[in-house]
């Protein structure tokens, strides 16, 4: 009885929603096989997102080493990064939509989506564009389909003679290192020093190599894109 109780969490934040939450916040979940975990919901008029990524106000230090960014860590009510085991258990049952949320300091906005896949830690967290791409924004991680996890004590960057994460900061899914980095440091004014300033967190395509942003969230819902067979 125990156990079929448990199992009656939702898989995701989008499941809550049907179910007729309509607050965001944080809230308990349970993906198949997985253990139950929080997660910080942001609930919108269309359905109920995960938020895997937010960067507020700098109050998180995101230089971190691998086992931190597999486990996750931060404030789920602030800055944080939810895991990439997480996530994986998340998606790997599936199809989800990935929606990167960007601003600057003026308060402009823009958003990307992506269909993606995570893979498994075995793949080094691997993550698949399967597209389309939505959204005003320019991507930034160009033609790569498939991108592994990189930290400072885990280089799988595809940049044969750098270590993406130790030369810039933080963990992510560099191609070369200058594409995105949005989990890199977060300054609140461009620091002076070229070398600071490449550390921070940017999309190329967007405010160009050395704008650091004011505020980035990454969320994923399951997509309803699959044609019924």
């Amino acid at each position: 009885m125990e156990a079929a109780q448990t199992q009656r969490l939702p898989v995701d934040c989008q499941q809550l929603f049907l179910e007729g939450e309509r607050s965001s916040g944080v809230f308990q979940i349970q993906p198949p096989g997985a253990q139950p975990f929080k997660v910080h919901c942001d609930m919108t008029a269309e359905g109920g997102w995960t938020v895997i990524q937010r960067r507020v106000d700098g109050s998180v230090d995101f230089d971190q080493l691998w086992e931190a960014y597999k486990n996750g860590f931060g404030d789920l009510n602030g800055d944080f990064w939810l895991g990439l085991e997480k996530i994986h258990c998340i998606v790997q049952n599936k199809r989800y939509n990935l929606l990167i949320e960007l601003e600057d300091w003026e308060g402009e906005k823009q958003l990307i989506q992506f269909l993606f896949n995570l893979g498994e830690e075995n793949t080094a967290y691997t993550l698949s564009l399967l597209g389309p791409v939505s959204g005003e924004l320019e991507n930034a991680v160009g033609d790569f389909r498939q991108l592994p996890f990189s930290t400072r004590d885990q280089d799988h960057d595809l940049k044969a003679d750098t270590n993406c994460a130790k030369h810039l900061s933080g963990g992510w899914w560099f191609s070369s290192c200058g594409h995105a980095n949005l989990n890199g440091k977060y300054f609140r004014s461009i620091p002076r020093q070229r070398h600071e300033r490449k550390q921070g967190i940017f999309w190329k395509t967007w405010k160009g190599r050395y704008y650091p942003l004011k505020s980035t969230t990454m969320k994923i819902q399951p997509t309803e894109l699959e044609a019924e067979s």
